[in-house]
């Protein structure tokens, strides 16, 4: 079993440094009846089914197999049940971490994200300039809900 511990902030787009070489991501979630949630994601060119506990705090458990990628893109049209959560990913060196860049597209236009993932809770964190408000805590933002409620839906 593997351990998920990350932190998510908003992006301060005009801080951001040029970012290169993005992994083009498409995922979409097939409906459980617990607190699970169970995703399936194209990534560049691989397929990976991904099962998550509920998060407690920053924690939750993770478990990602690969999988066919035309297997994986039959389950996004066939079997999913939520919107397609559209983002393209940049790897960012920071402080000895590297940070995940996620550029949302289609229903979540406009939204940028940076993950960082942790060893531990309590681990310091060196923040870059560009890292705006931590949204670890905040439900809209990680990608399940994204996919139910999408970032285009929101009202201000």
């Amino acid at each position: 079993m593997a351990i998920e511990i990350e932190r998510k902030f908003l992006v301060i787009r005009h801080k951001l440094p040029a970012l290169h070489n993005p992994t083009p991501i498409q995922q979409a979630y097939i409906p459980t009846t617990n607190n699970t949630t169970v995703r399936i994601r194209l990534a560049g060119q691989r397929a990976l089914l991904t099962i998550k506990s509920r998060a407690v705090n920053l924690t939750r458990s993770e478990y990602e197999f690969p999988i066919p990628f035309e297997d994986a893109r039959e389950m996004l049209d066939e079997v999913c049940s939520t919107n397609l959560v559209e983002k393209q990913r940049y790897l960012v060196p920071y402080a000895g971490l590297t940070w995940e860049i996620d550029v949302f597209h289609g229903s979540n236009d406009g939204l940028i994200i940076a993950e960082v993932e942790l060893e531990q809770e309590d681990q310091q964190v060196d923040l870059p300039d560009w890292a705006g408000e931590e949204v670890s805590h905040d439900p809209r933002y990680n990608n399940h809900s994204l996919a139910m409620s999408p970032y285009s839906s929101w009202t201000s």
